[in-house]
């Protein structure tokens, strides 16, 4: 080979080496990624939340509960805001039907666009609102480094297959979050976002009428409860209107009450209940009621932080939509 040759050759394996590198840095997530490409992006949108979420508290749970719900079809990568323009989109499935605050994050995007045009993506503004919403109703803080990228597909069926429901027993809960790489114990921990926020009695009513073919109630719901819930609320099986608190009398607190009720049976979805069928689970609950606040929203961070990074697109791999609701914007 001649001399300029291997030259050539050594310089372009260098450089795709040196590319290599600068793939694999650009293609994790970081703290303060758009520092030097949008400098005011979180300040964007914690400075919105900060002005309209006092006004509307209850926003911070179906905040939370979409970036849940976004993480676990496809990876956190925005895709469970974009609109159905054939019924066969994430929003369509099931499980999101009852979601709330896609207005909220396009019209955080929109801010943002205007600011730095087609640079922050809606999977981290989805991160960001979560987290911020939840501080701002005196919730716990949690880092959210970012650089996710969007995604442009959203399927009915991928969501209704991974994202565990209210009616969902302990095996499919282990097994849609191990799905996700995410443990028991990230299990039981963001089961805590119940602790916030409502639900409707469609999430719940056939505990109350229609258990099973041979038990009209479930048993494993409080006999004193199911009746007060039966009385005042959910007074047929065919309600899908009337909002239950998830945590009652707690409802806009994020604390250790949820886990308190779940062991007196007292938990609103048969997923609550779900929990305290396996030992492990059982123990962690008792674990964190015996414990401290401080101590519960420590771990809520780290599982919080963890299902934030799960399947995440970056670097090269999505893009960045320009509005969340349009796959192809």
């Amino acid at each position: 080979m001649k001399t300029t040759n291997r030259f050539n050759v050594i310089v372009a394996v260098a450089a795709t080496i040196l590319m290599g590198m600068f793939e694999s840095s650009d293609a994790q997530l970081q703290m303060n990624f758009y520092a030097k490409s949008c400098p005011n992006a979180e300040k964007i949108i914690s400075d919105h939340i900060q002005k309209h979420i006092h006004n509307g508290p209850s926003l911070a749970a179906p905040l939370i509960r979409m970036h849940f719900h976004d993480c676990f079809v496809r990876g956190c990568d925005g895709s469970v805001l974009i609109n159905s323009t054939s019924g066969n989109a994430e929003r369509d499935a099931p499980p999101n039907l009852t979601l709330r605050g896609f207005g909220f994050v396009e019209r955080i995007k929109t801010l943002l666009e205007a600011e730095c045009p087609k640079t922050v993506s809606c999977a981290d503004i989805i991160a960001l609102t979560a987290r911020d919403s939840v501080v701002a109703t005196g919730g716990p803080w949690w880092s959210v480094p970012t650089g996710r990228r969007d995604g442009r597909i959203s399927k009915l069926a991928e969501a209704t297959n991974n994202i565990p429901g209210p009616t969902s027993n302990f095996t499919t809960l282990q097994q849609r979050f191990a799905k996700q790489g995410l443990n028991l114990k990230d299990l039981v921990l963001l089961s805590g976002a119940h602790t916030i926020g409502v639900s409707h009695c469609s999430s719940m009513s056939e505990r109350l009428y229609n258990f099973s073919t041979t038990v009209k109630q479930d048993p494993s719901l409080d006999s004193e409860y199911a009746a007060n819930i039966k009385a005042n609320k959910c007074k047929s099986l065919t309600d899908n209107t009337t909002i239950l608190e998830m945590d009652p009398g707690s409802s806009r607190s994020f604390d250790l009450s949820y886990y308190r009720l779940v062991l007196k049976r007292r938990g609103l979805f048969q997923s609550d209940s779900a929990l305290t069928k396996n030992s492990a689970t059982l123990k962690m609950i008792n674990d964190l009621v015996n414990g401290s606040e401080k101590k519960f929203y420590k771990a809520f961070a780290k599982s919080m932080e963890k299902m934030g990074r799960v399947k995440v697109k970056t670097g090269s791999a999505g893009v960045i939509r320009t509005r969340c609701s349009v796959a192809r914007s």
